[in-house]
């Protein structure tokens, strides 16, 4: 599914961000990364679908490695979810969800958003899926912070993604919310199968809903266990 081959990142002003890279994702998995602020997390999964350029190494994602020439055809299959919702605040709910489908659409009707009868009924089951489909036309800067992380959630998988790039999605929750988001994510990669890759910080959440978790410290991988084999021992390499 995701194959990382020595992959390397330094900013334009000479600060390191990833430093030799290398990891594999499965079909099916909910991998959860976990490392602390500036370990390289977010720029890791931004790698993935392009939104950052990279200074080495290799990414393969379905069977096809991922450069300029085959960056759209990946962000086709992929979905990004962030810690912020990037949600348009004066938009309702189901356009918002729609602006998903952008990249597969007519880019002047989009623009209007003059989206066609099947894109809106699309729009209206990712709703469904993360039950929010009673507030598909109420604004979302209208609604709380876990309704508008599910709106983000709607908007990343109507067009069926393969793989789902979360980047930190609970931050800004308390933790029934954070609770809610994470098992709505665990319930889409097991009914759908979707390949999850989740950026977090909360320790217990990403024991109770990954597979696997990756910790990732300074631009390096410190560890890659089953979430089950993850104690105090792993968590202090990391956070130290």
């Amino acid at each position: 599914m995701l194959e990382i081959n020595d992959l390397k990142k330094t900013f334009d002003n000479g600060t390191p961000a990833l430093k030799g890279i290398n990891l594999k994702i499965n079909k099916g998995e909910f991998v959860s990364i976990l490392g602390p602020s500036g370990s390289g997390k977010t720029t890791l999964l931004r790698s993935i679908n392009g939104l950052e350029t990279t200074s080495g190494g290799e990414i393969y994602f379905d069977n096809k490695i991922v450069n300029k020439n085959t960056i759209l055809d990946v962000q086709k299959k992929t979905g990004m979810i962030f810690q912020e919702f990037n949600l348009v605040n004066n938009l309702s709910a189901i356009n918002n969800v729609l602006t998903g489908l952008l990249n597969s659409s007519n880019k002047f009707l989009s623009l209007f958003y003059l989206f066609s009868k099947n894109q809106k009924i699309k729009a209206l089951r990712s709703l469904e899926t993360v039950g929010l489909l009673e507030k598909s036309y109420s604004r979302s800067d209208e609604l709380s912070g876990g309704q508008r992380q599910r709106i983000g959630i709607a908007r990343a998988i109507i067009k069926k993604p393969l793989l789902l790039l979360a980047d930190e999605p609970v931050a800004s929750l308390d933790p029934k919310a954070a609770n809610l988001i994470l098992s709505l994510l665990k319930r889409i990669n097991q009914d759908f199968g979707t390949t999850i890759l989740c950026n977090l910080h909360q320790v217990d959440l990403a024991k109770k809903y990954s597979d696997r978790i990756v910790g990732l410290m300074d631009g390096k991988i410190i560890f890659d266990e089953n979430s089950s084999n993850i104690n105090t021992t792993n968590i202090a390499k990391i956070y130290t």
